[in-house]
């Protein structure tokens, strides 16, 4: 599975580094990014093995899309997700287009209601159903 996330950077955790069974050294580094959405959600992302130096040309506050892939996996009957990036560029810093800014949100008015079409020629001095 593969997708884009685009947001800003608010945080950079320091990398990582270690090695396998094998013998061979790795190193991950983590950031999270929070989205432009209508309710900004919070991403938490990493990085592996080069692409760790991808990440260092950006800084908290930067914004970014990032391609990435999420994989879960299972050890001693637990499940652990991981939401890996594999490419990481600059991003537009633009919220979609389809979201009401905060002033047309507070001068949007709401539409009168309207009456029943089926009684509106009947007089009604109570306003029950029944």
């Amino acid at each position: 599975m593969s997708l884009d996330l685009t947001g800003k950077i608010i945080q950079i955790m320091p990398e990582t580094n270690g090695v396998s069974k094998a013998g061979k050294e790795w190193k991950k580094q983590e950031f999270v990014v929070e989205t432009f959405e209508t309710y900004p959600k919070k991403v938490c992302l990493s990085t592996m093995g080069d692409k760790t130096n991808d990440l260092k040309k950006f800084t908290v506050g930067s914004t970014i899309t990032a391609s990435l892939n999420i994989e879960s996996r299972e050890y001693q009957g637990r499940w652990y997700t991981d939401v890996r990036a594999w490419r990481i560029i600059e991003g537009t810093g633009q919220p979609s287009s389809n979201e009401p800014s905060m002033q047309q949100t507070q001068t949007a008015r709401r539409p009168e209601p309207v009456g029943d079409p089926m009684t509106a020629d009947q007089e009604t001095t109570d306003d029950l159903p029944f």
